[in-house]
C-alpha cells in the first residue's frame, strides 16, 4: 500500500488530502475563498494567491495531523502544476518541491484536468479504461476518451466559455452572488425552464464542439429587458445548459462504443438538473453512468492524491526542475478548433 499527499491550489480552493493505493481518503481539508472574492463577483488571480500562501502549510500540517502520520510516511507527494490561475498553482507546485525535497519523497506533478479526470475511480473501483468523460468546470469544457493514466483523446471542447463560466457570468448577471454555479441552481429551483426563449449553441450541428458566449449574451438581453423575473431567467438559463451538454455528449456517445461508461466531473458536475439529465442519456445508450459525490466535483486534494496515486503505481514521477503551467491539455495531440484558442 502506497500514500500519497496530494496539494490543490490551482484556483480559488486551497487543498491538502492523503490518499493511499486501497482508494481510501484518509483526511482531507479544503479551505475556499468566497469571503475574499465575492465583493467582486468572481475570483481575483492575486488575491487567490495570496491566500494560498496563507492557507496551504496549516492545511498540510492538518491533514497529516488528522491521519496520525508524518511527511516520512508518505510514499510520494503529489501536486497541481497546471493549468490554472499562474500563481496560485506556483504556491502549490513550490510547496510540493518543498515537502518532497525535505522529505527525500518522489514528486508527481498533476495535471489539475487529469485530477478531474481519475476522481470517478476513486471512489468506483469497478469503473475501467476506456470510458468517456464529460469534464465541465469553470475553465473547461471538453468531452475525452479516457484510455488510461495520460492517454486521452480529446473529441469536442468549447470554442468560447465553458459551461462554468457562462454559469459564474449569468450569476453576475442577475445579481446572486459568487460562487455563480450553486447560486444558479438554487435560484432555478423556483423557476419556470421554458418561460424565457434561449438559444441553444450548436445543438443540432454536426460540430462536435460546445459553445456558450451565446446563451451567455442572451440571458444579458434578456435580463436587460425587464420582462421576466430573476428565477424564470436561471431556470431557463440552466435548461439551454443541459440540452447543449446533452446533445453534444449523444454525439461523442455514438462515437465511442468500446467506452465502458459514460462519466462527468469538473465543478459543474455537482448540478443536480445536469446530473440527471447526463443519467437519463447514458441509460439511452446502454451505458452505465458514473459521477464522483459532489465533494469529489469541486477542486479538492483527493482527486490530486488519487492522480498521484495512479501515475506513481504507473512509474510517473517528475524531478524537482518540473514548471508551473497556466495552460496544459490533456491531448496535445488533438486539432486545434475555430475560437478556442489556447484553452482547447
Amino acid at each position: 500500500m502506497t500514500l500519497i499527499l496530494g496539494l490543490e491550489s490551482s484556483c480559488d480552493e486551497t487543498a491538502a488530502a492523503l490518499v493511499d493505493s486501497e482508494r481510501r481518503v484518509r483526511a482531507h481539508r479544503v479551505a475556499g475563498q468566497e469571503a475574499e472574492h465575492s465583493p467582486y463577483g468572481g475570483v481575483v488571480p492575486e488575491i487567490a494567491a495570496r491566500a494560498h500562501v496563507d492557507r496551504l502549510a496549516p492545511l498540510v500540517e492538518g491533514v497529516l495531523a488528522d491521519a496520525g502520520v508524518s511527511l516520512a510516511d508518505v510514499d510520494a507527494v503529489a501536486a497541481t502544476a497546471g493549468p490554472g490561475l499562474i500563481g496560485g498553482v506556483m504556491v502549490g507546485l513550490v510547496t510540493g518541491k518543498a515537502l518532497a525535497h525535505a522529505a527525500n519523497k518522489p514528486l508527481v506533478a498533476v495535471n489539475h484536468l487529469e485530477g478531474h479526470a481519475l476522481s470517478p475511480r476513486l471512489t468506483d473501483p469497478d469503473l475501467a479504461f476506456p470510458y468517456l468523460l464529460l469534464l465541465v468546470s469553470g475553465g473547461h469544457c471538453q468531452l475525452l476518451l479516457v484510455s488510461g493514466v495520460g492517454a486521452y483523446r480529446r473529441l469536442a471542447t468549447t470554442i468560447d466559455d465553458a459551461a462554468g463560466e457562462a454559469f459564474d457570468k449569468t450569476a453576475k448577471l442577475l445579481g446572486l452572488g459568487y460562487p455563480g454555479g450553486p447560486a444558479v441552481e438554487r435560484a432555478a429551483r423556483d423557476g419556470d425552464p421554458r418561460a424565457v426563449p434561449l438559444p441553444r449553441p450548436l445543438v443540432g450541428s454536426t460540430e462536435p464542439h460546445f459553445s456558450f458566449a451565446g446563451l451567455k449574451s442572451a440571458v444579458a438581453r434578456a435580463a436587460a429587458l425587464g420582462d421576466h423575473g430573476v428565477a424564470d431567467l436561471a431556470a431557463a438559463f440552466q435548461q439551454a445548459v443541459v440540452d447543449c451538454l446533452v446533445d453534444r455528449s449523444r454525439i461523442a456517445l455514438a462515437a465511442c462504443p468500446q467506452a465502458s461508461a459514460f462519466v462527468v466531473a469538473g465543478g459543474v458536475a455537482a448540478n443536480g438538473a445536469i446530473r440527471a439529465a447526463l443519467t437519463e442519456l447514458a441509460h439511452e445508450h446502454g451505458k452505465r453512468f458514473v459521477a464522483p459525490p459532489l465533494w469529489l466535483c469541486t477542486d479538492n486534494g483527493a482527486m490530486i492524491a488519487w492522480a498521484g496515486a495512479e501515475r506513481f503505481a504507473a512509474g510517473l514521477t517528475d524531478d524537482l526542475g518540473v514548471a508551473a503551467r497556466p495552460r496544459w491539455p490533456l491531448d496535445p495531440a488533438a486539432e486545434a478548433v475555430r475560437g478556442a484558442g489556447v484553452k482547447a
